[in-house]
């Protein structure tokens, strides 16, 4: 089946001329047309006539031998990336309408390596949640079913859920994401799929709808760990339009995967067995440990002392940020006006009923810790731990290569599950934060299930800029996990 591919798989079927673009780019149509209305993965679709010409000029290529690494592959993209031309909401009221008229740096390089874009993925409106739950235009279903709960619905995770939920259904080969504290990982564990968050500055920003600037980075959603580095191939890069890009060469990071992993070092950080943690996430972990063993890798004990700050120095500094750069949203500058008789009545409307009840609350807190009185005790200190959980990391990489750790506390839950409690939520994140507060690179790779049938993932961390011994090692977990990709879909069984 064309949906049920991995990139490379796709591109060697493209390149022999088993099928061809437009038979890929329709099969993919058709599973968003027959399963979208259910998953609600994307919240635009690109119209099929422009989706089929940039399958036909990609079967063009093909036959003048002038394929490109991405030539024919259908994408999806997270809707926080502007789309020349293609309404970009950030799955918020506040943007409903909004047509960029420009294309960010991700996706004109995914562009120019010949991807084809099928549609928008869903999201946690300005990427601000867990679950996918707090979407303007509604939440998320994850594919996956618990066993005999089939009428259950369970959340993708989030941000990146919609994009999560495509790759997992069959609707995209592979999806952008975004990761401010977990958003590609989180999910992509979630939906038992590979989520990749690269090094903070290896994909440009530009372009891309900001929620903490210090922390936002692009990266590939994917079905198998080379899916993931031949697409970040494709992202990755200098720009000099974003003043946090680094000017670093792109390596070939799919040919990481598959070399061997014997002498490296792995290390299991004694903080990440948190209380409370799931007997099942547990012993995975534990599996995996013997995997690498079994695969030649050392393992090392290692410790990351300020680890258990990591979640609420995130949850100070990403909502301070979060308030700076969602203050553009007034209906003066950007964003859909309420008119009011004063300027202030206009201001207020217009960001009461454009933004969700999520996004303000994050937006106050954020402006709270910013405030006269509360910089110093708050924001200050955070920024203060935060050099503090970086350098655990970079002592803990003098001693091994990379990082082993669980890439979330449970499986995906239900819809209505731990809604109710904000910091209950919050705890979603608790083993992805850390990374992406010290901007290393982080890989969720799926490898097994769990007693239910869900999908559960482990995370492996590296040294800034190094993607390609993550890639490695994830490479090897996969091989030696076997795990399959396949959900029973929701919409197919009528649930």
């Amino acid at each position: 089946m064309l949906t049920g591919l991995t990139l490379t798989q796709a591109r060697e079927g493209l390149a022999a001329r088993k099928f061809s673009a437009r038979e890929l780019a329709k099969a993919h149509l058709d599973a968003i047309a027959r399963l979208n209305p259910k998953l609600n993965a994307y919240i635009t679709v690109i119209p099929e006539a422009d989706v089929l010409a940039a399958a036909d000029a990609a079967d063009a290529r093909y036959a003048a031998g002038t394929a490109r690494p991405m030539e024919g592959l259908p994408v999806g993209v997270k809707d926080l990336f502007c789309t020349k031309g293609v309404k970009t909401t950030a799955a918020s009221k506040i943007l409903a309408n909004f047509v960029p008229p420009y294309e960010s740096t991700v996706t004109a390089r995914l562009l120019d390596a010949g991807s084809v874009f099928v549609g928008k993925t869903n999201l946690d409106e300005f990427a601000m949640g867990s679950a996918n739950i707090t979407s303007a235009f509604g939440s998320v279903l994850n594919p996956w079913q618990r066993k005999g709960e089939e009428t259950v619905a369970l959340v993708p995770g989030g941000s990146s859920g919609g994009s999560a939920a495509a790759v997992a259904a069959g609707l995209a080969l592979a999806a952008t994401g975004t990761d401010t504290g977990g958003s590609i990982r989180q999910p992509a564990a979630f939906c038992g799929i590979v989520g990749l968050k690269p090094t903070y500055g290896r994909c440009s920003r530009w372009g891309t709808i900001a929620y903490a600037s210090s922390l936002d980075q692009a990266g590939p959603m994917t079905r198998t760990v080379a899916d993931a580095g031949l697409m970040l191939e494709a992202m990755a890069g200098f720009d000099e339009k974003d003043s946090t890009c680094s000017n670093r060469p792109v390596p070939a990071f799919a040919q990481a995967v598959g070399k061997s992993v014997k002498g490296l070092r792995v290390g299991i950080p004694a903080e990440y067995r948190a209380p409370g943690l799931s007997p099942e996430i547990s012993a995975m972990w534990e599996q995996g440990i013997a995997w690498l063993r079994e695969a030649g890798c050392e393992i090392v004990d290692v410790s990351l002392p300020h680890t258990k700050y990591g979640l609420a120095t995130y949850y100070i500094i990403a909502p301070a940020e979060c308030s700076s750069n969602l203050a553009r949203y007034d209906g003066i500058r950007f964003g859909e006006r309420k008119d009011a008789a004063t300027l202030d009545g206009v201001y207020e409307l217009t960001r009461a009923e454009g933004f969700g009840e999520e996004v303000r609350n994050r937006i106050l807190m954020g402006t709270y810790v910013l405030s006269a009185g509360y910089y110093d005790a708050y924001y200050l200190k955070a920024q203060k731990v935060r050099t503090l959980i970086k350098r655990d990391f970079v002592q803990a990489f003098e001693q091994v290569d990379v990082l082993l750790t669980p890439t979330a506390p449970s499986a995906a839950f239900a819809q209505g599950e731990n809604m109710a409690d904000p910091v209950q939520m919050y705890l979603n994140d608790i083993f992805t934060v850390p990374a992406s507060m010290a901007g290393v690179p982080a890989l969720s790779v799926p490898v097994g299930l769990d007693a239910k049938g869900l999908p559960l993932g482990l995370q492996i961390i590296g040294r800034h800029f190094d993607e390609e011994t993550v890639l490695s090692v994830g490479g090897a977990l996969e091989a030696a996990a076997g795990f399959a990709h396949t959900p029973t879909l929701h919409a197919e069984a009528g649930a």
